[in-house]
């Protein structure tokens, strides 16, 4: 799916400049690259082992079949940050879509995670998203927060049902909201933060 708009040349809140653009699956090495160099605390809630090949063979694959749109934000040549926006084509879901973030501690309260969060909501209003879902580990509470801010509520408290990379029990939560009202929150953190597009 050819995406319109990008790249975004971005200048984030602490002046650091990036460039937001889809990931091109010719490149997707590099995303790997990416998560491999996130701390293992980053990835213990992860739904999948992003460190892995297998994982980035159906992560393209869900790519090329429109499944899935993926946005990685690059500074100086590599990934800093990547957004993950996945949908089913067909079914009583199709409006639905589940939102997934990672951003480099470097770039942490940046601005960057809303940046990139941002752009997938503008991406999943033009292809027919209504209404976005996140699940998220309770111990997540910098991204439970931002969730938040973004306007999205608390649905459900999941006890004991995900296991984290040790093996440990988690509870997990999700949290949904509406377009419109992911859209309403964003204008009102305009006022708080608005990085420069180029």
């Amino acid at each position: 799916m050819k995406l319109e708009g990008f790249p975004q040349n971005v200048a984030l809140r602490d002046g650091a400049s990036v460039v937001i653009k889809p990931l091109d699956v010719e490149e997707a090495s590099a995303v790997l690259k990416f998560y491999r160099s996130l701390p293992e605390e980053d990835r213990l809630f992860l739904r999948d082992d992003v460190t892995k090949p297998e994982w980035l063979r159906r992560f393209v694959a869900r790519i090329e079949s429109g499944e899935t749109v993926s946005l990685v934000a690059e500074s100086e040549g590599r990934i800093v940050g990547e957004a993950t926006l996945d949908r089913a084509q067909h079914g009583w879901t199709r409006h639905v879509a589940e939102l997934r973030l990672a951003v480099a501690p470097a770039l942490r309260r940046s601005g960057l995670g809303t940046t990139l969060a941002h752009e997938l909501v503008r991406v999943a209003t033009r292809i027919g998203v209504e209404k976005m879902v996140i699940q998220v580990v309770e111990n997540q509470v910098g991204a439970r927060k931002m969730f938040r801010k973004l306007g999205f509520r608390q649905e459900a408290v999941l006890r004991g049902h995900v296991k984290d990379i040790h093996g440990m029990k988690r509870d997990l939560v999700v949290a949904s909201s509406d377009i419109s009202h992911i859209w309403d929150a964003m204008e009102s953190l305009v006022a708080d933060f608005s990085p420069s597009h180029e």
